[in-house]
């Protein structure tokens, strides 16, 4: 077979240009990507042969080797795991097939220091080998097959296959080193970076022995421990550890938030160590919404893709789970609907909401970083879970109407107005608009809390959460809102909408509307929430939510828009003076584009497209010129 010459992804060619730029104060950590990557391959290897035991081709003890050759200055990382086929090399190593890759791709900004922080979050595993060398050679032989396959590339948009000769299964990664990174040839320097990061790795990391000066070879060195880090007891272990497996676990960069490490004993044994991210996976919000925590069976790998280990709300955690009960030779199929792996689910899901709820209580400030990265995701466990749906309610933090601070729902009902009877809310897609609306004017006047929500999953978990501590949620955008019932203060000074009577005259405004309007609104009304603004759309009672609306239009679920009832404000200027001419049936045409200019405002003021711009323009010109007259 002739060499091929291939061409990375546009993305990989980015990624690699980036990391042997931004990250070169920290290019150490190539060496623990490295050997993660093969302490993966031994892994993935010690489960297929669970089934297979012809893939170990009698060679049972994993292993990964450290060589240097100081004169070709050449390190060498090689293992003897699975292995990659020709296909695998391809995919795996041209290619990033990571979920969010996109994401990650356009939040790069040219600025090294932001850049930097994006890789930590995306993780760059075998692509930062290029911090450290000229040129990268990778070869491969599959457990079980005779083929190895040669990579090789300079980082620099192209790379190249090749037939090749290997004894044995695995891989084995020769870089030639640059100039200015030949420390990585000297014992010490490998001892530290691997004491300092790969210390916690199950598989033994080996030095070979290198000539001494009197032509000697020198021994073999195990450099790390070489046992599974949840196994020893946590008094054992240091924060520096815990975060050095963390990296390896989560393949990131960034420091774990939390670390939750506990050994269950009793009718399941179990042990788990997890932990919570600093920032955002750049995966999180992939719509298969996978579990990334590792399931291993006496210290066995098995997988890490259980859908049955975690809920989805849940898989911003990354880790291992190791247990003592479960079959050596569990399959997929096996585990689905296993009564102890749903024992040990449940038991995970437990302790893990009980530790969030500590820390929120403790650390409120800290929590509320936390909430602000995995709130939305934690908050699908609301109408996902029925079990636990109470318990992720209370952990759940919220913007209002009060102030900055995030609030939980018992800061909410512990200062509700003496008559409310509801939790109101108010959904939209950002803090800004929604903060503004003014369907919130009446609410404000009168103090009454209103939570602000602008995650896309909390049009979902509101039905299904119903009610909290015996308090519906009710919607401050739907009609039926009644504030009359609350106690609460308005501004010294400022009209109440509220306060003042409907007349002959506003009946009046109101038919004339409603005839311009025709089926474009559902109805008008004088409003009872606005202080300020001469108009706002709200929903009927019994229609969906106007930002429900938006959604499933934007994702193509609903055909058409439900019309809305358009409220005028009594006490606003402008209606009081559309209101005179309506009782001296004067100016009707003026009066109809008013109609659809305060229609087309209203809209505006939600974020909803206007139906018919050019109509708009003209009804805007006639006004202006009427009005500079």
């Amino acid at each position: 077979m002739a060499k091929e010459q291939r061409t990375f992804q546009a993305e990989v060619s980015k990624l690699l240009d980036i990391v042997a730029h931004s990250l070169y104060s920290n290019r150490e950590i190539f060496l623990r990507e490295l050997v993660s990557n093969a302490s993966d391959a031994c892994d993935k290897l010690r489960y297929a042969a669970l089934t297979d035991d012809s893939l170990l081709d009698g060679e049972a003890d994993f292993q990964i080797r450290l060589s240097v050759d100081a004169e070709a200055k050449t390190l060498t990382v090689s293992d003897n795991g699975i292995g990659m086929s020709h296909d695998e090399l391809v995919e795996n190593l041209g290619t990033i097939a990571r979920s969010g890759t996109q994401a990650f791709v356009e939040g790069l900004s040219g600025d090294e220091k932001k850049d930097s922080n994006l890789i930590g979050q995306f993780g760059v595993g075998f692509y930062s080998s290029f911090m450290v060398s000229d040129s990268v050679t990778v070869v491969s032989r599959k457990a079980g097959e005779d083929a190895a396959w040669s990579w090789t590339s300079d980082g620099r948009g192209e790379f190249t296959m090749d037939e090749a000769q290997k004894d044995g299964r695995g891989t084995t990664i020769t870089l030639t080193l640059k100039e200015d990174a030949v420390e990585y040839l000297e014992e010490m320097r490998l001892r530290t970076v691997i004491k300092t990061y790969s210390d916690h790795i199950a598989v033994p990391v080996i030095l070979e022995g290198t000539q001494g000066a009197e032509g000697e070879e020198a021994e073999d060195q195990t450099l790390n421990t070489a046992s599974a880090l949840w196994t020893r007891s946590k008094s054992e272990i240091t924060e520096e550890q815990y975060k050095e497996f963390y990296h390896h676990a989560a393949h990131a960069f960034d420091e774990p938030w939390l670390t939750l490490h506990n050994k269950a004993e009793g009718v399941v044994e179990y042990t788990n160590l997890l932990f919570v991210p600093a920032s955002k996976p750049f995966d999180l919000f992939d719509q298969e919404r996978k579990s990334r925590v590792k399931l291993y069976v006496k210290r066995v790998f098995i997988t890490d893709d259980c859908e049955d280990l975690l809920p989805p709300y849940l898989r911003f955690l990354r880790g291992v789970v190791d247990s003592q009960d479960l079959p050596l030779n569990v399959s997929r199929e096996m585990l689905q609907d296993n009564p102890v792996l749903a024992k040990i689910r449940t038991g995970l899901v437990k302790k893990i909401l009980a530790e969030l709820s500590k820390k929120a209580e403790k650390a409120p400030e800290e929590y509320a970083t936390f909430w602000d990265n995995f709130g939305a995701v934690l908050k699908e466990g609301i109408y996902e879970d029925f079990a636990n749906k109470d318990k992720v309610v209370e952990l759940a933090r919220f913007h209002t109407t009060k102030g900055d601070d995030m609030r939980s729902l018992a800061d909410y009902v512990a200062d509700m107005k003496e008559g409310q009877e509801a939790i109101y809310y108010i959904t939209g897609e950002d803090l800004d608009s929604v903060s503004q609306s003014p369907q919130l004017e009446g609410f404000k006047a009168k103090g009454i809390e209103v939570l602000l929500l602008t995650d896309p999953i909390d049009e979902f978990w509101l039905p299904a959460a119903g009610t909290y501590q015996e308090k519906e949620f009710k919607s401050a955008t739907k009609s039926g809102v009644d504030l009359d019932q609350v106690d609460g203060e308005t501004k010294d000074g400022e009209d109440k909408a509220e306060d003042k009577p409907d007349t002959p005259a506003l009946d009046k405004l109101i038919a004339q509307f409603k005839v311009a309007l025709g089926e474009t609104v559902k109805d008008v009304r004088p409003s009872h929430r606005l202080t300020d603004s001469a108009v706002c759309l709200v929903a009927d009672a019994d229609d969906m939510d106007m930002n429900m609306s938006r959604l499933l239009r934007r994702h193509q679920r609903l055909d058409q828009e439900t019309p809305r009832i358009l409220e005028l404000n009594p006490g606003h200027s402008l209606v009081k003076k559309l209101t005179a001419l309506a009782e001296a049936d004067q100016s009707k045409a003026l009066i109809d584009d008013a109609a659809f200019l305060l229609l087309d405002q209203a809209r505006i003021v939600e974020g909803d497209p206007i139906p018919d711009p050019a109509a708009f323009s003209r009804r805007m010109a006639l006004v202006m010129e009427k009005g500079l007259g």
